[in-house]
């Protein structure tokens, strides 16, 4: 691609780019660029909203250029302040280490780890002396520090900030001078820490790095940012089944939203997409698409095609729970068989006829743990277990 193609293709999704005019120098350089992300393992594993940087590091890594994936062992062992309201809870290196591990196993579903060069801040973080410390503090003021918003805010209530909070921005810019780094892709809660890159960078006599800022993705519920402690996420470690699950779930208002921030496909085919649904189709069927290029990414092309038998299934293995409620349904006079559709609102496993229709097509309706075909009916006589959705179950006999 020409330096302009390639950047076409790094901005889609992006929120901003600082600056654009030296990103195209850079790429008009010729030479593969270092570009890096840091994540620092809080936890064992990560999610969708993750993946959002790991995506735009794929796509630089598809470009030829090197990704350089920073795990933040040493500054998370201080607690990214970023967002928090309330000083975090420092770990421990045997949490750090076993989170680390964690990342770097999950994050090779996306990224070629032959092309993938993973560093470990503790690497020259470690061998810092408290005077080189003394030295990165006083590159900058405790006044241009609490221009940070959360900074600002928890001052503002009489919260606590700890000293040790101010190093994290700090750390991370002087992360970006060990690495020389070219470009540093950060949420858009990190645009302060990137920017002391840009400072630290030009004040060591570096070429200061690109900052790329990508949006904040929505969870489950389609308006606060996907959290585990929210419970609106959808991690990578997750079943298929239960991917599937959930991204069928997503309010149809943030759909365009998750293609473009964690598809690959191309930006034609996604217009083509919306389209269509503006045309009538069901939003459902390309969510299921969605969920399905997904899974194949974290699970397998065959885990993919088979996810939805597992979606919601709590009838697995042949486990019926003792509890089932049981729906008699009688049939009507000269009615041989009662069909699907009908047949879950007889049994009030769902609202109505759409209700039924919709969650038919989701292939969330299993007959004892056998997702059911459209065309499934029951005559006098049959008795099955019939779960609906997620929660929606009975032990239906017709007579």
């Amino acid at each position: 691609m020409t330096p302009e193609e390639q950047l076409a293709r790094i901005q889609r999704g992006t929120e901003e780019i600082i600056q654009v005019e030296e990103l195209l120098e850079k790429l008009r350089s010729g030479r593969p660029l270092r570009v890096k992300a840091g994540f620092d393992p809080t936890a064992p594993d990560l999610h969708l909203g993750h993946t959002v940087l790991i995506n735009k590091l794929k796509v630089f890594q598809d470009l030829g250029h090197e990704v350089i994936f920073l795990i933040g062992d040493f500054t998370g062992m201080i607690g990214d302040p970023t967002g928090k309201n309330v000083t975090r809870k420092p770990l421990t290196p045997e949490q750090v280490a076993e989170n680390a591990k964690s990342y770097a196993d999950q994050v090779f579903k996306i990224l070629d780890p032959l092309n993938t060069r993973v560093v470990f801040n503790s690497e020259w973080m470690g061998k810092k002396s408290a005077a080189d410390m003394i030295q990165l503090a006083a590159q900058y003021t405790v006044t241009r520090m609490m221009e940070r918003d959360d900074f600002s805010k928890r001052f503002a209530a009489q919260q606590s900030i700890s000293i040790h909070e101010f190093l994290y921005p700090l750390l991370q810019g002087q992360d970006s001078v060990e690495l020389e780094a070219d470009v540093e892709l950060g949420g858009t809660d990190q645009k302060f820490n990137l920017l002391m890159g840009r400072t630290l960078q030009g004040r060591a006599g570096q070429k200061p790095q690109t900052c790329i800022t990508l949006p904040i993705l929505e969870g489950l519920d389609g308006v606060q940012k996907m959290s585990k402690s929210l419970g609106n996420y959808v991690g990578v470690a997750d079943a298929p089944g239960e991917m599937y699950q959930k991204l069928l779930s997503i309010p149809d208002s943030v759909l365009w939203r998750y293609f473009e921030l964690l598809s690959f496909r191309s930006a034609e085919e996604v217009d083509g997409f919306q389209q269509e649904v503006a045309g009538g189709r069901n939003p459902q069927e390309i969510k299921r698409l969605l969920a399905e290029e997904i899974i194949a990414r974290f699970h397998g092309p065959e885990a993919a095609a088979n996810a939805h038998k597992g979606a919601g299934n709590i009838l697995q293995k042949g486990e019926i729970p003792d509890d089932v409620p049981e729906v008699e349904i009688v049939l009507e006079d000269g009615q041989e068989m009662l069909h699907l559709v009908a047949l879950l609102n007889r049994a009030g496993l769902t609202k109505n006829s759409a209700a039924a229709k919709d969650v038919i097509q989701r292939g969330a309706v299993y007959v004892d743990g056998v997702v059911a075909e459209a065309g499934f009916g029951m005559r006098a006589g049959a008795s099955h277990v019939i779960q609906a959705g997620k929660k929606a179950i009975a032990r239906v006999t017709v007579r």
